[in-house]
Parts: C-alpha cells; sequence; structure tokens
C-alpha cells in the first residue's frame, strides 16, 4: 500500500502524508458485525482520570473481529479488504459455505474471492490457520494465540512479522518484531504469512489536529510546569530535571522497571529480552 504526498495548501498540509487506501474494495461495514464503541476519556468507572491525554476523537463503531479462527475444517471465501478505525491494520469480511460472516484481520497477500480454511487440515499458505505443531519452521506468521484457546494476542500491528524458529516438546519458539525471543504452547493457534499495510508506520501526521482526531490530547512536559504541578517543574530559566527522573506523582520513571518479577507468565517464557 503505498503512501501518497498532499498538496501544501497549508502549513499543516506541507508535511502530511496519507495512505491512498488502494487495497480498500469497500467503504460500507457489514452491519451484523457492528458494535457501539463508548468513548471513556481516560477516566475509570468511577470517573477518574487514570490514563492522561485521552479524550475527543472521531466517532466510531467497533467491528467484531474473529481472533480465535476457531471455524474448523470450513472452507471460506474473502468477500471484501475494508479498513477498520480501530486498528492500523485492513480487516478482511470472509463467508463460510454455510452462509455465517466474520472479520479477520487481513494477510498482505490476501485478495477478494480467495479461499481460506482454518485447522489441522489447512494449507500452509497466507490466511490460513493452524496450530503451531504443524506449521513448518521458518513460517512468518501473525495472530499468534499465549494461552490454547484464548484468541490471538501476539502480531495483530500492521505489517508485524513474527517467525516460528524452533519446536521442543510441548513450545514453539517464536521471533518477534522488537527482537524478543518467546516460547508457545505448539497447541496455539497461529496465522499464516504477514499482517496487511505495512507502511502505516511511514505515514506522517502532519499536524495536531490529525491527532486529536484519533483522541489523542497534548502533553506537556514536565520540565516546562510549575514546581507546584511536577517534580521537574520550577527554576529560573531552562533548567534541568535535577536527581532521577519522575511521574508527577514521585514513582521513578525512564528506564525504571516495572515487571513484577521472574515467574509472571509474560515474563516467564520469554527466551531473548528485547533489551539488551
Amino acid at each position: 500500500m503505498p503512501i501518497r504526498k498532499v498538496n501544501p495548501t497549508s502549513p499543516g498540509r506541507r508535511g502530511m502524508t496519507l495512505p491512498d487506501f488502494s487495497d480498500i474494495t469497500t467503504d460500507k461495514p457489514e452491519k451484523s458485525l457492528l458494535r457501539p464503541l463508548k468513548k471513556h476519556g481516560g477516566r475509570n468507572n468511577q470517573g477518574r482520570l487514570t490514563v492522561r491525554h485521552q479524550g475527543g476523537g472521531h466517532k466510531r463503531a467497533y467491528r467484531i473481529i474473529d481472533f480465535k479462527r476457531d471455524k474448523f475444517d470450513v472452507p471460506c471465501v474473502v468477500k471484501t479488504i475494508e479498513y477498520d478505525p480501530n486498528r492500523n491494520a485492513r480487516i478482511a469480511l470472509v463467508q463460510y459455505v454455510d452462509g455465517e460472516k466474520r472479520y479477520i484481520l487481513a494477510p498482505l497477500t490476501v485478495r477478494v474471492g480467495d479461499k481460506l480454511m482454518s485447522g489441522t487440515s489447512a494449507e500452509i499458505r497466507d490466511g490460513n490457520a493452524l496450530p503451531l505443531r504443524n506449521i513448518p519452521l521458518g513460517t512468518i506468521l501473525h495472530n499468534i494465540e499465549m494461552t490454547v484457546g484464548k484468541g490471538g494476542q501476539l502480531g495483530r500491528a500492521a505489517g508485524v512479522q513474527i517467525q516460528l524458529l524452533a519446536k521442543e516438546g510441548k513450545y514453539a519458539t517464536l521471533r518477534l518484531p522488537s527482537g524478543e525471543m518467546r516460547m508457545v504452547h505448539v497447541d496455539c493457534m497461529a496465522t499464516i504469512g504477514q499482517l496487511s499495510n505495512p507502511d502505516s508506520k511511514n505515514v506522517a501526521i502532519g499536524k495536531a489536529g490529525r491527532s486529536r482526531w484519533m483522541g489523542i490530547r497534548p502533553a506537556n512536559r514536565g520540565v516546562v510546569m510549575n514546581a507546584v504541578d511536577h517534580p521537574h517543574g520550577g527554576g529560573e530559566g531552562k533548567s534541568p530535571i535535577g536527581g532521577k527522573p519522575q511521574t508527577p506523582w514521585g514513582k521513578p520513571a525512564m528506564g525504571y522497571k516495572t515487571r513484577r518479577g521472574k515467574n509472571m507468565p509474560s515474563t516467564r517464557f520469554i527466551v531473548k529480552r528485547r533489551t539488551k
């Protein structure tokens, strides 16, 4: 999917780039797979601000995505490739031979009319979903489960590709885009191929208003605040942080480790960390 530049009709448009959406085949989503999406503005169920710099944004409807791919050994046909406002990858509407329709994450090479399937008897080709034990080593994957039957959690962002490196006993070793290597149970499902829209990371936002459309509010640095508002604030003119970097509430930041021990499920199966 190429990136297109726009004419510099204003300072905000000068540096802006846009996806050309040439891979999109329809602008009308499947109504039966839409759900309302409520805005929270970073507030929790008590109305208190728990995540800063969130709010506003364009109104969106949520598309129900089949991350589990659990309709085994039933072939389906790709009907459309669509834009999803809730993620940077494209989604594909597939219709099974029994008439059921589902949205899946669209792989890069899948086109309208392609036949897909999930299950142990599926072919090794882009868009098909199989357990890791049935996939040959070296295959490029996305939408991989971390717990059997839970649905894909790894590799769901645009252009992502995860490589299957090894299988030993009950576990398979994967190399993630970050360079991290981790083990996943061989009965976990994975989808073959690279995810769509790999140029998403090259899009230049261009202006502040476009971030506001996405629901991202402005963020101020602590060093430009007053001392009463932030531990980094205060001082005459431009001043260094002074002491260790902290959050607005005095907790360590920037390089402070936040993982809670080596026996957590998310940490226990990491073979090689992404950090040096």
